[in-house]
C-alpha cells in the first residue's frame, strides 16, 4: 500500500517501477542488495572506531549477515511505499566497494513535503569531495523527481566536515535543538539546517 500522503500516485508508481541507481561523475548511489552484504560488513566493521562518535549505538547483532538481509528488506519496503531512500555510496571504478551510505529519512507528505538527510562516508574516502557530490545528486533526486520543498539535515556542533559539506551543498542553519538525538550512548545537541526547492510544485490530486 502507497504512502497516503503522497504527491500523487501516479508520480510514485513511474518512479518505483524503475531500479533506483544515480550516477555522479564518479559515483553510483543505489539501493542495497542481499548481494552487497558482504561489501556493507566490510564498509561497517573497518569504520567501526570512526564512525561510533556520530551514530547511535548498534546492537551486536548489526555485523551480522542475518541483519542486513532485514535491514535490506526493510529499506527496499521504506523505498516502495515512499517513506525513505537509503542509498549506497559506491565508487564507478570500484563498484564491489561501499564507502558510505546516503539517506532521505522519513519523508512525508501532506503539508509538509519534506525529509531528513543523513549519510556517512569512509575514513579513507575523507576530503575527497564525495559526499558533496553525492549530496548534490541525492538534492537533485529529491526536488525534481520526488518534488520535495524542504531537506532538512542536523549535525552535532564539533563535526566539522558535515558542517561544510551542509554548508557547500546550500544548507542554511536554523538554530540549535538541544539533546536532540541519542548518539554514542548519551543525549547531544545538534545544529539544525534546511534547504528549501525554490521550484516545487503543487501535485495534482
Amino acid at each position: 500500500m502507497l504512502n497516503s500522503n503522497l504527491g500523487g500516485p501516479l508520480l510514485w508508481a513511474a518512479i518505483v517501477t524503475r531500479r533506483l541507481e544515480l550516477k555522479t561523475q564518479r559515483l553510483t548511489l543505489r539501493l542495497g542488495t542481499t548481494d552487497d552484504i558482504p561489501a556493507i560488513l566490510h564498509y561497517y566493521q573497518t569504520n567501526r572506531a570512526y564512525l561510533e562518535p556520530f551514530e547511535p549505538q548498534r546492537p551486536d547483532r548489526f555485523y551480522t549477515r542475518d541483519f542486513w538481509q532485514t535491514v535490506l528488506a526493510s529499506r527496499a519496503t521504506d523505498f516502495h511505499t515512499g517513506y525513505g531512500v537509503k542509498l549506497l555510496i559506491l565508487l564507478q571504478n570500484e563498484p564491489d566497494q561501499v564507502i558510505g551510505t546516503i539517506n532521505l529519512n522519513t519523508i512525508v507528505r501532506g503539508a509538509l513535503h519534506g525529509a531528513t538527510l543523513g549519510y556517512g562516508l569512509s575514513a579513507q574516502h575523507q576530503g575527497q569531495g564525495y559526499m558533496t557530490e553525492a549530496g548534490q545528486r541525492l538534492i537533485a533526486y529529491a526536488f525534481d523527481e520526488l518534488n520535495l520543498h524542504r531537506i532538512m539535515a542536523n549535525y552535532l556542533p564539533h563535526n566539522h566536515r558535515s558542517a561544510n559539506v551542509l554548508k557547500r551543498l546550500g544548507f542554511a542553519i536554523e538554530g540549535m535543538a538541544r539533546d536532540y538525538l541519542f548518539i554514542n550512548g548519551q543525549w547531544q545537541d545538534h545544529v539544525m539546517t534546511s534547504l528549501v526547492n525554490p521550484n516545487w510544485q503543487m501535485p495534482e490530486l
